[in-house]
């Protein structure tokens, strides 16, 4: 079963870094790094979207890829957020 966020952050990156397309073959699990998806600065871009989009302020110290490197780690970075301010 997909969350919301994850549908959030799927859409966010097939429309930002895959002009729209592709987002189907895409797995949660899928490294974006590694697949080339993102790069460091579209790293960037993408914090940008989560701290807009969710309302958290994400911290140099969370910047690693246990958080950002998959769909699944940002819906759970996310997810984890949102309950710690709750």
């Amino acid at each position: 079963m997909t969350s919301e966020v994850e549908r959030s952050v799927r859409e966010f990156i097939v429309e930002a870094f895959l002009f729209g397309e592709g987002g189907d073959d895409l797995a949660v699990g899928e490294s974006l790094l590694d697949a080339g998806i993102i790069d460091s600065s579209g790293i960037l871009e993408l914090v940008s979207f989560v701290e807009r989009t969710f309302g958290i302020e994400v911290q140099d110290a969370e910047l690693v890829p246990a958080n950002f490197d998959s769909i699944a780690a940002i819906a759970a970075f996310i997810e984890q957020r949102k309950r710690a301010v709750a």
